[in-house]
């Protein structure tokens, strides 16, 4: 899963990020409403947990213009305030959901999970394929009821193979939606990452090369 932190306290934002990145999430983090954007003109989100209150481009414009671009994207407004007034308001705005400061990380992760199953087709909530099962909210991997170690990356990885139920992932896509954007385009970790992965899962192998394609379970 893909996320943006929008977040003007740079010590919170980036504590949310981390957080969100154990959770084997590839996870980018701005501090204002303008780099914010930025960065969804370029890079496909599946969710965008936004401060309601930013610098330069207030909140409430950044949700508009997600919503007027008609993205997938979903957002998670956060804010300081827990009127109810606030938060019909955000939700008129055409946020998915709204979150009042502070937050428990728990909760905060959970409706994180829950806005991205929203961007794609609805699926089970424990993924199963070719023997393996993945519970993304319990981060756990089993196969053949054998629990199986994962890093986040692998973790991630294997979730995106799994979600796109049987259909090819070129390794663009498995970047685009496992790592974050300060990693090297042209560098060998997908690559590196789905070899560690396969020996990991053990034999038979599942995960497919699909020679100028990609990789498909």
């Amino acid at each position: 899963m893909r996320v943006l932190v929008v977040e003007d306290e740079q010590l919170l934002a980036d504590a949310v990020a981390t957080g969100l990145r154990r959770e084997a999430m590839a996870v980018d983090v701005v501090y204002d409403g303008a780099a914010a954007l930025e960065r969804v003109g370029v890079n496909d989100y599946d969710v965008v947990v936004l401060d309601r209150d930013l610098p330069v481009v207030h909140g409430d414009d950044v949700c508009r213009k997600i919503v007027e671009l008609g993205m997938p994207t979903r957002v998670l407004m956060l804010t300081a305030s827990g009127d109810v007034s606030d938060r019909v308001e955000g939700l008129e705005l055409g946020a998915d959901d709204y979150l009042p400061k502070p937050f428990a990380f728990s909760e905060l992760t959970a409706r994180v999970r829950a806005l991205g199953r929203r961007t794609t087709v609805a699926l089970p909530p424990v993924l199963e394929r070719a023997g393996i099962k993945l519970d993304p909210n319990r981060r756990e991997v089993f196969r053949d009821d054998h629990e199986i170690q994962l890093a986040p990356k692998e973790f991630a990885v294997l979730e995106v193979l799994m979600r796109s139920e049987g259909a090819v992932v070129s390794a663009e896509q498995l970047l685009e939606k496992a790592w974050d954007e300060n990693t090297d385009p042209f560098t060998n970790v997908v690559r590196v990452t789905v070899m560690t992965l396969r020996r990991k899962l053990g034999e038979p192998p599942v995960i497919v090369t699909v020679p100028g394609s990609g990789y498909r379970i």
